[in-house]
């Protein structure tokens, strides 16, 4: 039998998808769950079948079955979290956002330079059918030259402030959810150079107890010229699917044009007199397992088995570190953005942090 990989999941709340993914997936075995609620990593245990479970980090670190520590904690923790475990020897992947500033960049960069080991930050949208299909179909070169994309996320996630840690300032949908399309940019922009935005509270984000803002609208240019749009409304009712998805990207290049919508499992494309949509509805049971479409274990099974194969072949991992952290980069010249009233750049905020020499990579 091919050796598995041993996989340590660090929070249980957030992590419920990857342990599903692990334990699904021919190339892993969940060695190790990890909370500081017991209870919750009892319920776990029970839902998955698994038995070894703790509420001590440096423990699970300490564990050799482990081979890789999944990291889905509140965000401002993933730095301190990251840099343990590549200081235990372990290899990491990280839920998005990487890191929620770049203040500690320069530290796990070097946390992760001296192990030797891999990380990966789990932008999970680039692991979902309908985006790999649109990646691919633009990379065979049928669409042409890209001129512009349009990302967007917008929910109702109001449930989601029933969590305490959502209510408290340190979580911002910045990172939270805009993340998600701007990645999604990025995969196709790296060269992304420069935002401007705005940014809003609504009356229902107030009523729910949040401290930053939900509601956001950006622009932003590469290097090249081209420019993009980034949209995400987490406090608001959404209009019925069948008119507009929440989650989208939109590529519109010289000879044609595409979408990728998230929930509907949909990608519609053309070029010229053709055109189609095509359906990965016969996958949903596979990536909505759970919960609805509140978790998606399909994408982290698709993400993981990834870092599987690159594991074995030598490779990087893609997110990696230097991506991970231009990312975040992006976000806080969004963030910035939204207070200042003026476009950001993003070397500006790299070069704050002595960061300048990413932007090269």
């Amino acid at each position: 039998m091919t050796e598995t990989l041993g996989l340590g999941v660090l929070g249980l709340g957030e992590g419920r998808s990857i342990i599903s993914a692990g334990v699904n997936s021919a190339a892993w075995h969940v060695a190790c769950l990890c909370d500081t609620n017991a209870a919750l990593a009892q319920e776990r245990c029970a839902e998955f079948g698994l038995t070894r479970y703790t509420t001590d980090y440096d423990a699970m670190l300490a564990d050799p079955v482990v081979d890789v520590v999944g990291i889905y904690t509140p965000d401002h923790l993933h730095a301190d979290h990251v840099i343990r475990a590549l200081e235990a020897g372990k290899h990491v992947i990280c839920t998005k956002p990487f890191i929620d500033d770049l203040s500690r960049a320069r530290e796990v960069m070097a946390a992760q330079q001296r192990s030797g080991r891999q990380v990966m930050v789990g932008q999970s949208t680039r692991f979902f059918a309908p985006f790999i299909r649109q990646r691919a179909h633009f990379d065979s070169g049928a669409l042409g030259d890209l001129v512009t994309i349009e990302a967007s996320y917008s929910a109702d996630h109001r449930w989601f402030l029933n969590k305490p840690w959502a209510r408290q300032p340190a979580f911002k949908w910045l990172y939270g959810g805009i993340s998600h399309p701007a990645d999604l940019v990025r995969w196709y922009l790296p060269d992304v150079s420069e935002v401007m935005g705005y940014a809003y509270l609504s009356a229902n984000g107030r009523a729910g107890g949040l401290a930053n803002p939900d509601t956001y609208h950006f622009v932003l240019k590469a290097a090249s010229g081209k420019i993009a749009r980034v949209t995400g409304v987490y406090s608001c009712p959404t209009v019925p699917a069948e008119r507009d998805s929440p989650m989208t990207c939109i590529l519109r290049c010289d000879r044609g044009a595409s979408q990728a919508d998230y929930h509907e499992l949909r990608y519609a494309w053309k070029i010229g007199d053709q055109a189609a949509i095509e359906s990965f509805e016969a996958q949903r049971d596979y990536f909505f397992r759970f919960g609805g479409v509140s978790h998606h274990a399909g994408e982290y099974q698709n993400y993981i088995e990834y870092f599987a194969r690159c594991l074995a072949a030598g490779e990087t991992p893609k997110p990696d570190v230097a991506e991970g952290v231009v990312t975040v980069a992006l976000m806080q010249a969004m963030d910035e953005s939204t207070q200042l009233g003026r476009p950001v750049q993003i070397a500006e905020v790299l070069a704050r942090h002595e960061l300048g020499d990413l932007l090269a990579r």
